[in-house]
C-alpha cells in the first residue's frame, strides 16, 4: 500500500505493525475482556466471528486507503499484539487504544504512543485529539504523558451502548499552532470546562 499506510515502527520494547489475518485470535483475547471493553466502542467481541469483524471494520478497512495509522502493539520479545493503537485521518484525528489488561500499568501505550506521534509529526499531520470518559482518568494520564492538552469535557449518548457519556478532550498541536484547538465536539454536544483537570 506504500510508505503512508502504517508503516511498521519500533520503540525500545514494542513493535507496532499492520494487523493481519492471523491476528484474529490475538484481536479476540483483546476484545472479549469485558474490562477492557468497558470504555470501548462497541460491545465485547464473543466469538471469533465477532472479532474478524472488527478487524475488518477497523484496520483491514485502513489498509485499503491510501494513508492510514492502524496498528497492532506486541512487545518485541514475541510479535504477538497485545494492544492497538490507531490515528484517524479524518479531521478530527482521533488517538484511539487498547491494551490487554495484564499488560496495564507498564506504560505500554505511552511508549507506543510517542512513536505514533513522532511518525505523525514527520508525516506532517497538524494535530491528533483523543476523548476519554471520565469514568476512565487513567486514559486521560496517558494523553497527558504524550503531551496532550485538555480542552474541554462533553456530554454525547454514546452508540452503539446508548449510554449517556462525559468525555474530556484532549489535543496535541504537532505543527507549533498552539492555539488551534478542534471544535466539531464542541459545537455538536452540551459542552463544558472542567477545572482542575
Amino acid at each position: 500500500m506504500g510508505v503512508f499506510n502504517s508503516p511498521t515502527l519500533q520503540s525500545e520494547r514494542l513493535i507496532l505493525r499492520k494487523f493481519e489475518k492471523s491476528d484474529i485470535e490475538a484481536l479476540f483475547l483483546l476484545l472479549q475482556d469485558e474490562e477492557v471493553n468497558t470504555f470501548l466502542p462497541w460491545f465485547p467481541a464473543r466469538s471469533m466471528q465477532d472479532a474478524a469483524q472488527i478487524y475488518e471494520r477497523k484496520f483491514a478497512r485502513v489498509y485499503r486507503q491510501k494513508q492510514g495509522y492502524a496498528y497492532a502493539v506486541c512487545l518485541k520479545t514475541d510479535d504477538f499484539p497485545i494492544g492497538y493503537i490507531q490515528a484517524e485521518t479524518d479531521e478530527s484525528r482521533d488517538l484511539g487504544y487498547a491494551l490487554r489488561k495484564e499488560y496495564w500499568r507498564r506504560g505500554i501505550i505511552s511508549e507506543a504512543g510517542r512513536v505514533l506521534i513522532q511518525r505523525l509529526r514527520e508525516d506532517g499531520v497538524p494535530y491528533i485529539t483523543a476523548t476519554h470518559d471520565v469514568k476512565n482518568p487513567r486514559s486521560g494520564g496517558v494523553m497527558r504523558a504524550l503531551g496532550m492538552r485538555y480542552r474541554y469535557s462533553y456530554k454525547e449518548q454514546w452508540q452503539p451502548k446508548d449510554i449517556p457519556v462525559v468525555f474530556r478532550m484532549y489535543q496535541l498541536n504537532l505543527d507549533g499552532e498552539q492555539d488551534r484547538i478542534y471544535t466539531k465536539y464542541r459545537e455538536r454536544y452540551e459542552h463544558f470546562i472542567e477545572s482542575g483537570v
